[in-house]
């Protein structure tokens, strides 16, 4: 099989992980993902393969003579997100694509390079689109079908390695991917997470992130006979969001920039209730934001006279940037590799986060590779044959070059 095939056959398995299951994994559908990767890679020859907890990891013994070189681990995630549907994936395959508008025939909206200028950089290639009606679930089945893929041609060709380590995580969409991974067991001393973009980017910054949750507590009086008496939690709340920068929200900011993002509310006269997610690369301004959203909270209880609002904030992942610094041969490494894949290597800060990141501070120091998608968690998800095959490559030549050492 190639790596598209593979990518093919994962996709038609549903897997949407579920914010509002406490389980692991969120959503039973996961399995089905983890039985199919365990059998296939028992068929592959690696070793040690099982599922546990909902994980799934496995083993190819390092070459005879190789066996002191460093054990790398490559890891995706088998959820999908479940912002838009990942059910009954129907995916349409375009070969030779013309670099111009694509129909999604499900839902008649237009995959078009106006909206999306890298798109055109997929002139003549076999390109994998949605029908519109679900995401195409490259993020990260397409991570799994590179590690899959590199590992397979690794054995078949017979290239010396080290020890490889392969993990599959559930529920990281929502962001539990690392909560249960067994870093001893896993047994690698560095890693990579294959969850990223276009070839040859490489990601070892990331956000820092928190979650904020706003209560306000109003005071509900019939409005007939409510002067100077009501106090209307829901415009309190709006109060709050005004007082927070205006031009840090997520649709004025990009690159390094953080922001603060209302994702939630939920309200009446009484009570209302916010959520926010807090975002930045900068160690000091994210402590900043979080120490913003207590002030404001304190302000406005000072202006009323009484204590409406309550803030409660919580640190959710934190920027692996430090953690990697010190073993810098993985990003010099995963630039080289890229280079002989043909390709130039970028450096890119996520504006998210990933398993990665968590991990790295549990132990294993991952940065991200690509994947050769974009425009994750949508209808106009897309992926192509050509990118696949060079993320492929590079994690192949990955492998290669810590055997070298």
């Amino acid at each position: 099989m190639s790596v598209t095939d593979k990518f093919l056959s994962y996709i038609k398995i549903s897997s949407p992980s579920d914010e509002n299951c406490e389980s692991c994994p969120s959503s039973p559908c996961q399995l089905d993902v983890a039985e199919f990767l365990k059998n296939e890679m028992t068929a592959m020859g690696l070793c040690d393969v099982k599922v546990d907890k909902g994980y799934v990891y496995g083993y190819l013994p390092a070459t005879e003579g190789y066996e002191d070189v460093p054990c790398i681990g490559f890891i995706a995630h088998m959820d999908t997100a479940p912002e838009f549907s990942g059910w009954d994936i129907k995916p349409q395959i375009i070969e030779n694509y013309d670099g111009g508008d694509v129909l999604l025939a499900g839902s008649g909206d237009i995959l078009s390079p106006a909206d999306f200028p890298e798109l055109a950089s997929f002139k003549g290639h076999t390109l994998i689109t949605t029908d519109g009606t679900t995401l195409l679930g490259s993020d990260d089945k397409a991570g799994i079908a590179v590690i899959m893929q590199a590992v397979e041609e690794i054995i078949a060709e017979n290239i010396p390695h080290g020890r490889i380590a392969v993990g599959f995580t559930p529920d990281e969409e929502i962001g539990r991917g690392a909560d249960l991974f067994d870093v001893e067991g896993f047994g690698a001393q560095f890693g990579y997470t294959v969850d990223g973009g276009l070839p040859g980017e490489i990601e070892y910054q990331n956000f820092n992130a928190y979650s904020a949750t706003v209560t306000i507590n109003g005071r509900s009086i019939h409005p007939g006979s409510s002067k100077n008496q009501m106090i209307n939690s829901q415009r309190v709340a709006m109060e709050f969001d005004s007082m927070l920068p205006c031009f840090e929200r997520p649709e004025y900011t990009e690159g390094f920039e953080g922001f603060y993002h209302l994702t939630n509310f939920d309200g009446s006269t009484e009570k209302t209730v916010m959520h926010y997610i807090l975002r930045d690369h900068d160690d000091e301004k994210i402590v900043q934001k979080v120490n913003l959203m207590h002030e404001v909270g304190d302000f406005i209880n000072k202006k009323y006279g009484k204590e409406l609002v309550a803030v409660e904030t919580k640190e959710s992942y934190r920027n692996m940037k430090c953690m990697i610094l010190p073993h810098f041969h993985l990003i010099e490494n995963a630039r080289k590799a890229v280079e002989m894949a043909g390709l130039v290597p970028k450096d890119v800060a996520i504006r998210g986060g990933t398993d990665g990141a968590r991990l790295s501070f549990m132990g294993l120091p991952c940065p991200n590779l690509a994947t050769g998608g974009m425009n994750f968690h949508g209808k106009y998800e897309c992926n192509t044959k050509e990118n696949m095959e060079k993320c492929t490559e590079t994690v192949k030549n990955i492998i290669k070059l810590y055997a070298e050492k």
